[in-house]
């Protein structure tokens, strides 16, 4: 692939693509609600971002699937990095994804499998995604997730799905993320079969069962205590560690379970008409997510030497989580 200096989001693109899915323009695209400003969080991971938008893309209702949710939990020294599962995605969508074996340059197989009607998920590095400046993009490298959906081999040009947009960008940039020379290192990259892509006539059923599913795959405990305890142990290293480690902390923290109780809180609205009295659930999960916003800023605070509470969030958000997830396991009878 040519290209030389950075690349460029291409704002409008004039004639058609050589290799392109679905039909989307850029310029034009409108985020799912998931990722409206008016949220709590407004982005959770590039995992789970990066296919709400490909399902809703799609025609399907990505909050559908978002019971893996509740199956998260402390990691030891995070809250779980969620995405959707291989096994919801063909359960409540009939999508097959599988691990793409990178045998030769990627835009060799990006171009193949676009002209077969599969989407790719690649791995990234965010310095070439102009869609991230002022974060990422020729600031520090950082790996993300992006999904190809348009392909110009000659341009270059991308056009992708990431985080909580659908962009195409030219040039050098592009020529990073879709080369055509053997990569050193080649990146994980997953084919996506969406032929089968429907919504089922049993999709509440099948939500309810995925929902009970992921209820039983908790680890046992007071997992967002044991977040908490971790927190309070962590606040000298924080505190010394400076605002860049502040930022990758936070998160794994509080980003990831804030966003993961809202998404959460989300699921459970889209149950209530169908299962019944799940709202007072979703307000808990909302509280639980609003908390973790506070806490957020809180641990800020900490990290520059400043006071701060950290008691009164971190109990708003473990009685919010339990309480939350208590009343859906008991609608549910999981």
């Amino acid at each position: 692939m040519a290209g030389t200096g950075p690349g460029r989001l291409v704002a409008v693109r004039r004639g058609p693509w050589p290799r392109r899915l679905l039909e989307l323009d850029a310029a034009g695209y409108r985020p799912h609600p998931l990722h409206a400003p008016d949220r709590i969080w407004t982005e959770t991971n590039c995992a789970i971002d990066v296919w709400i938008e490909v399902l809703a893309s799609l025609g399907l209702d990505p909050v559908a699937g978002t019971a893996f949710t509740l199956s998260a939990g402390f990691e030891g020294d995070q809250w779980t990095f969620s995405k959707y599962p291989v096994e919801d995605l063909r359960s409540l969508y009939g999508i097959e994804v599988a691990e793409l074996n990178v045998w030769r340059p990627l835009a060799e197989h990006v171009d193949e499998h676009l002209g077969l009607g599969h989407l790719l998920t690649v791995e990234a590095d965010a310095w070439f995604l102009p869609d991230t400046a002022g974060v990422s993009y020729r600031i520090e490298h950082t790996k993300t997730t992006i999904v190809a959906n348009a392909f110009d081999r000659d341009g270059p040009a991308v056009g992708y799905f990431h985080n909580g947009g659908y962009f195409e960008v030219d040039g050098a940039d592009a020529a990073a993320v879709v080369g055509s020379a053997p990569p050193a290192l080649p990146p994980y990259v997953e084919v996506v079969k969406i032929g089968g892509a429907r919504t089922p006539a049993d999709l509440v059923d099948r939500v309810v069962a995925t929902a009970r599913d992921h209820l039983d795959r908790r680890v046992p405990g007071d997992p967002v205590g044991e977040l908490g305890r971790r927190i309070r142990d962590d606040l000298p290293w924080l505190a010394a560690s400076g605002p860049e480690a502040f930022h990758a902390y936070a998160f794994g923290t509080c980003r990831q379970f804030g966003a993961g109780a809202e998404l959460a809180a989300s699921l459970a609205t889209w149950l209530d008409p169908h299962v019944g009295d799940l709202a007072p659930a979703s307000a808990a999960l909302a509280g639980a997510a609003e908390a973790a916003k506070t806490l957020q800023f809180v641990l800020a605070r900490r990290a520059r030497g400043r006071s701060g509470d950290l008691d009164g969030p971190l109990a708003q958000m473990t009685a919010g989580w339990n309480r939350g997830v208590e009343i859906v396991e008991a609608r549910l009878g999981a």
